[in-house]
């Protein structure tokens, strides 16, 4: 057998064609298409990563790590934007390559997916749980066995530092359980999911505006000095603070940006995808780009740099500068927000296991199945629902945001590539949306992703390798045979 048939790829014509035979129901104007950007991206890095990045890595300068990272995604969004006016299908990264670069890359791209969005769902699963628990101890429940509510991992540190033995056993309860609960939401229908995000979303946005609002009136300008701290590396050869930090905490706080392509995911169910998308991928991205900058300066301000909490950093500094009552707010909000960003998350895992399931490469019946009442792939959100909760139940919430920080910088860049082959391709193309400049914006996007999935540590890229491998194998194993395109040659 050729081995070029490994590098077949899909006729835009067959795009079209799935568009015009799709069973999804649509029912998505732009501000809902808007909303699921916003609802990915606001929540999974200020209430999730900012802490990390800034104790650990970027300090003061944490603004400039969101900085770099945004501009990384703006060059992606606008390759994102590009494509999804050419190809409104609900597979993403995924579809967008199978029309460029084959199926091989298409595959690959599927499968490192999982890490953006199912990883994703898990990292701000433990975050969740962080907050629930701290919403718990300010309702005076504070008797919480540490085996309950964190990873084995987690739990056998915090025992060590209590000096306690290690324990036997150990799972975070809440965060599998939370998973579960935004999976029967999913289940119910898309417009049910819509109605939920839509108002989780309004409330996240207000509880940022009022972070910004209240903490900047509690900033102490000395916690800004020095803006980047001198440069330590630990005992395994990695990077704290300076440049190299300020470049590493962009990598971690990457994941905070996944958002604006998941809207990309909803194509097939956008009432007009070809002007809806793109808008709502430039718009969410703004709009989140902005509110992230204002955060970290206000968080960096009220508290110093290794003195801000790593679980759940805003509510815990507000509560350092005595504000117990802005705190709880905050923890509320938390808690009810971060629930969209793990909704939008597993949406879109589904619907490019959708997407990939219609092309032959998994199996139709389990991913293709579509709800006779919902009209949803319930087969694939409960099989996905089950794997997640598991993940999240036993992962350190550092380990899961490096992964889904890889695999997402990993398919931004592969877009990029993939919007400038298709402009060599295919010159004559309609193109409701046309990036400008593509000749420089795509080798930028190509290059700033790359240089943040290199300020990576050296065990992510042997995790990312690994679950490559594992991708490629089961691609030749059953995804090649079984391919439409392989079966109608």
């Amino acid at each position: 057998m050729s081995f070029n048939k490994y590098f077949r790829i899909k006729p835009i014509s067959a795009y079209h064609s799935d568009i015009k035979s799709s069973e999804l129901n649509r029912s998505l104007g732009k501000w809902e298409l808007t909303a699921i950007g916003v609802g990915a991206v606001i929540g999974g890095g200020i209430f999730v990563l900012t802490g990390v990045a800034a104790n650990l890595y970027a300090g003061p300068a944490l603004a400039l790590s969101f900085i770099l990272a945004g501009i990384g995604c703006l060059f992606a969004a606008l390759c994102y934007a590009e494509f999804a006016s050419i190809l409104p299908v609900s597979g993403s990264a995924y579809a967008y390559s199978y029309g460029t670069m084959g199926e091989l890359f298409a595959w690959f791209i599927g499968w490192n997916l999982i890490l953006e969005y199912m990883m994703g769902a898990t990292t701000v699963a433990v975050s969740w749980s962080k907050y629930f628990v701290k919403l718990l101890h300010l309702a005076g429940v504070s008797n919480i066995p540490l085996w309950l509510v964190n990873d084995p991992f987690t739990a056998n540190e915090e025992a060590a530092k209590l000096g306690l033995a290690p324990f036997p056993f150990a799972i975070n309860l809440p965060a599998g359980l939370i998973v579960w609960l935004v999976t029967w939401i999913l289940y119910r229908g898309i417009k049910e999911s819509a109605k939920v995000n839509n108002t989780i979303v309004a409330l996240k946005v207000a509880a940022v505006l009022f972070v910004i609002g209240v903490g900047v009136f509690y900033i102490d300008p000395s916690n800004w000095h020095p803006f980047i701290p001198e440069r330590v590396t630990d005992a395994a050869g990695g990077h704290h603070y300076g440049w190299s930090g300020v470049l590493t905490a962009a990598g971690i706080v990457f994941f905070a940006f996944i958002g604006f392509d998941a809207v990309s995911t909803q194509s097939q169910e956008a009432i007009n995808p070809t002007k809806h998308i793109p808008f709502a991928i430039i718009a969410s991205l703004i709009i989140c780009t902005s509110l992230y900058i204002l955060v970290s300066m206000v968080l960096t301000g009220m508290v110093n740099y290794k003195k801000i909490d790593l679980g759940a950093p805003v509510a815990s500094a507000f509560d350092a500068a005595g504000l117990s009552w802005a705190s709880l707010l905050i923890t509320i909000a938390a808690v009810i927000g971060l629930i969209s960003v793990m909704l939008v998350m597993l949406l879109s895992q589904t619907r490019i296991f959708f997407n990939m399931a219609k092309d032959g490469l998994l199996p139709p019946k389990l991913f293709a199945a579509i709800h006779p009442i919902h009209k949803t792939p319930w087969k694939s959100t409960l099989l996905l629902g089950a794997v997640a909760s598991v993940v999240a139940a036993v992962t350190p919430i550092e380990k899961a945001t490096k992964m889904t920080s890889i695999g997402t910088l990993f398919a931004f860049a592969m877009i990029c590539g993939a919007v400038l082959i298709l402009r060599r391709k295919e010159p004559g193309l309609y193109r409701p949306y046309k990036v400008k400049n593509i000749q420089l914006v795509a080798p930028l996007g190509i290059a700033f992703n790359l240089l943040l999935m290199c300020s990576l540590d050296t065990a992510t890229w042997i995790r990312f390798v690994v679950w490559s491998f594992i991708g490629l194998l089961l691609y030749f194993m059953y995804s090649a045979r079984h391919s439409n395109l392989n079966n109608n040659q």
